[in-house]
C-alpha cells in the first residue's frame, strides 16, 4: 500500500523527517520501502487497522504528538427511509446508509481530496467514487456508492449459493459460484459484498444523488473472493483483514464534510442498522505476566502509559481493547504492543540453551527418503501448519494471522488431499505427492512429532512403461520395499465420498513418524540432485487443457532418439508438455511404433481446435522431416 509522507507528517506536531518517520515505522514492525516521498508499505495480515493514514498515525502516536481528528459534519441528519433487508446478519452485523443529493458535480477538487490524487499520481473516476476512495485511504473503512436514481426497489443483503452472472462496475462479467455474500436488487446481484460493486447501479460523472453504503463484514466471508474471481480490490484487501465496526458514523460524517467542501448539498439522510451489541473486549492488567513474556521489568504505571499511547484504555484494572484492534485478544498480544514501543533492539536477549534432540540419523533418513521419492516421480509440497478444522488434540492459536486457520494441524494427509484435488481439477492424471513436516498435539502437554506423509492417485507415470498402469497399494508397497526391505507399511485407501471430485481413480496415502523408519537403507542408484539454478515461478492456468495423441511409425528404429530430441526441441505456441506413452517393437517387420501425447493449454483463454491444430501441425511437419518416420493415417 502506498502512503504519502506528506499525508502523515502534516498531522504530526514534531514534523519528523522522512528518515526519522521511516525508522519509527520499522520499530513498530511496519516493513516498507521509501520511494521518493512515498512509503510503500507491507503489512502483516493481522494488522488491517493500519491500512490507512489514520491507522499508521495511531501507531505513530507511541512516539509523536499526532492529530487525527479530521473535520466532520456535526449537525443532526434526517432519518433515511429506505427499503432494506438483511438476511445474513451473522455476516454483516452492522451496516449504515447515507443518501446525499448535490446541486452540481464539481469540476475540480481542493484540499485533501486534491492532494490525494496529485501526491499519489492517481486517476480519477467520478466525484462520489473519488471521495469514497479517498476516505478508504484516510480512514481504512471502504464505502460503496450507488447511483440512487438506479435503486428502484428493495435492496437485500444475503449469502447465496446459487450461480449468478454478475457484471462488475469495471465491465468484467463474473460467474459467481458456491457461497457468496451479495447485495441484490430485483433478484439481480448489484454488489459482491466487500469486493466490488456492479455496473448496473454504479455512479457516473453526472451522478448527483448517491446512496453510500458503509458496512462491517466478517472477514471469513470475504477472504479469497478477489483471488477466486480475479478481481483487484482494495476494499477486499481491507475487509479480509478486518475493519473497525464502530467507525460508521464518523466516516459518513467525514464523507459529508468532504462533499460539502466541493458542492452544495441539497438534501441528505442517514440510517444505521446494528444487529448485535458487542461489549468492548477486555484483558486484566497483569504487568508481571507482561514482564515475564518480554523478559523486562516494567512498573504498572509504565505499562499502562505505553498502552494509552496506542489508544487502549484502562478502567477498573481492565485493559479495554479499541474496536479497531480486533487482533488483540491475550496478554501475549499486549506484550507485543509494549515490545514494539520499547524496541526489540532495546530488550536484552535471554540466553536460553535448547538441547539438540534431533538425531543425526533422523536427518539422514529424511534426506534419503526425500531423494528416493523424487527419483520415483513424487513431488514435495510444503503446506501451512495452520488449518481451519479442529481435531482431537489440536492446539488453538491465540491470534492467527488468518482467522480461517486458527488451529495447528495434527496430521499432514488432510493437507495433501487438498493438494491432490487441486491438481485433479487441473487435469493432472498422475499425482504423487509427499511432505515431511512437524505436527503438534496437546494432551496434558505439547507433543511434537516429525512425520512423512504421501498421497498418490492416477497413472503410475507419464512414460511408455507406466502410462497404462494405475497406482495401487501393491505398487506403493513394492516401491517402499526397494529402500526399506522387510518393513510393513500401512497404506490407507482414501474414500472419494464427500470429496469435491467426480474422478473414480483410487487414492492411497501413508503417514508415518520419521523415527519409526529404519535407518538401514537398501542401496539404490540416486539420480536426483539439487538444481544448479532456480526457475522463475509461472502462474498456473485456470483454463482447461487439451491433448492430442500421435502414433509415429519408424522404419529405422535407430531414429527414435532423433525423433525424441526433435519433439523436445519443437516448442509451438500453447504446448505445455509432451511425453512418450507407448512403445512397440515389431520383430517381424523390424519397425517401431511410438505413441506421444501432446498437452496444450493457455494462461489467458480456452483454446479452440483450430489453435491446437496449428501447433500440432508444426510438430508433425518437423517430425516428418526425419528420414524413415511417418504417421499412419496422415
Amino acid at each position: 500500500m502506498k502512503i504519502a509522507y506528506k499525508h502523515l507528517v502534516q498531522n504530526i506536531e514534531e514534523n519528523p523527517t522522512i528518515e526519522e518517520l521511516s525508522n519509527s515505522l520499522f520499530q513498530l514492525g511496519h516493513e516498507h520501502e521509501v520511494n521518493g516521498v512515498i512509503f510503500e508499505m507491507e503489512f502483516t495480515p493481522n494488522r488491517g487497522d493500519c491500512l490507512s493514514v489514520n491507522g499508521l498515525l495511531r501507531d505513530l502516536s507511541a512516539f509523536y504528538n499526532v492529530n487525527i481528528n479530521q473535520e466532520t459534519y456535526v449537525d443532526d441528519i434526517d432519518d433515511l427511509l429506505m427499503d432494506f433487508e438483511n438476511l445474513s446478519k451473522d455476516i454483516c452485523p452492522q451496516i449504515s446508509f447515507l443518501k446525499i443529493e448535490i446541486e452540481k458535480v464539481p469540476d475540480s477538487y481542493n484540499g485533501v481530496l486534491d492532494d490525494y490524487f496529485s501526491d499519489l499520481c492517481l486517476s480519477k473516476n467520478n466525484f462520489f467514487t473519488d471521495v469514497s476512495n479517498y476516505l478508504s485511504y484516510e480512514s481504512g473503512q471502504p464505502t460503496h456508492c450507488y447511483d440512487s436514481n438506479k435503486i428502484n426497489d428493495k435492496i437485500i443483503f444475503q449469502e447465496v449459493e446459487e450461480e449468478y452472472n454478475f457484471k462488475t462496475l469495471l465491465g468484467k462479467v463474473v460467474n459467481l459460484t458456491e457461497k457468496n455474500a451479495v447485495f441484490m436488487l430485483n433478484n439481480q446481484v448489484i454488489n459482491l459484498a466487500g469486493v466490488v460493486g456492479g455496473e448496473s447501479t454504479a455512479c457516473s460523472s453526472v451522478t448527483k444523488t448517491v446512496l453510500i453504503e458503509c458496512a462491517f463484514f466478517q472477514p471469513e466471508s470475504i477472504i479469497g473472493k478477489s483471488v477466486k474471481y480475479d478481481i483487484h480490490s482494495d476494499a477486499a484487501h481491507k475487509f479480509e483483514r478486518r475493519v473497525d465496526p464502530e467507525c460508521h458514523d464518523k466516516v459518513l460524517r467525514r464523507f459529508i464534510k468532504i462533499v460539502s467542501d466541493h458542492a452544495t448539498i441539497k438534501d441528505m439522510a442517514f440510517i444505521s442498522h446494528k444487529y448485535e451489541d458487542v461489549s468492548p473486549f477486555t484483558i486484566p492488567v497483569d504487568v508481571n505476566k507482561i514482564n515475564k513474556i518480554i523478559g523486562i521489568n516494567l512498573s504498572k504505571d509504565e505499562y499502562i502509559t505505553h498502552l494509552l499511547k496506542l489508544r487502549f484504555t484502562v478502567d477498573n484494572n481492565l485493559v479495554k481493547v479499541p474496536s479497531f484492534r480486533g487482533d488483540v485478544k491475550t496478554n501475549n498480544d499486549l506484550a507485543e504492543e509494549v515490545a514494539r514501543i520499547i524496541g526489540y533492539n532495546n530488550i536484552l536477549p535471554l540466553e536460553i540453551k535448547i538441547p539438540n534432540s534431533k538425531k543425526k540419523d533422523d536427518y539422514e533418513v529424511e534426506k534419503k527418503i526425500r531423494l528416493f521419492l523424487l527419483d520415483k516421480g513424487f513431488y514435495e509440497v510444503i503446506n501451512s501448519p495452520f488449518v481451519n478444522l479442529v481435531s482431537e488434540g489440536a492446539i488453538t492459536v491465540d491470534n492467527p494471522l488468518d482467522s480461517n486457520r486458527g488451529f495447528l494441524r495434527t496430521n499432514i494427509v488432510n493437507s495433501l488431499i487438498d493438494n491432490l484435488l487441486y491438481n485433479e481439477r487441473r487435469q493432472k492424471d498422475s499425482i504423487k505427492l509427499f511432505e515431511i513436516s512437524d505436527v503438534y498435539s496437546l494432551k496434558n502437554e505439547i507433543h511434537k512429532r516429525r512425520k512423512l506423509s504421501i498421497i498418490a492417485s492416477g497413472r503410475i507415470g507419464l512414460n511408455s512403461q507406466d502410462f497404462s498402469k494405475k497406482i495401487n497399494e501393491k505398487y506403493l508397497s513394492n516401491l517402499f520395499n526397494e529402500i526399506f526391505s522387510g518393513e510393513q507399511f500401512n497404506f490407507q485407501q482414501i474414500s472419494r465420498d464427500g470429496l469435491d471430485t467426480k474422478l473414480k481413480s483410487e487414492i492411497f496415502s501413508l503417514e508415518i513418524e520419521i523415527k519409526k523408519l529404519s535407518y538401514d537403507f537398501n542401496n539404490y542408484k540416486q539420480f536426483s540432485a539439487s538444481p544448479k539454478d532456480y526457475k522463475k515461478y509461472k502462474p498456473i492456468s485456470e483454463f482447461p487443457s487439451s491433448y492430442r495423441d500421435l502414433s509415429f511409425l519408424l522404419e529405422d528404429p535407430s531414429k527414435l532418439d532423433e525423433l525424441i530430441k526433435n519433439i523436445e526441441k519443437c516448442r509451438p505456441e500453447f504446448l505445455k508438455m509432451s511425453f512418450m506413452f507407448d512403445l512397440y517393437d515389431n520383430d517381424k517387420t523390424g519397425q517401431t511404433k511410438a505413441g506421444f501425447r501432446f498437452i496444450f493449454q493457455s494462461n489467458n483463454k480456452t483454446l479452440t481446435d483450430k489453435e491446437i491444430d496449428v501447433s500440432i501441425n508444426e510438430i508433425i511437419k518437423s517430425s516428418l522431416e526425419i528420414k524413415s518416420v511417418s504417421i499412419p493415417g496422415r
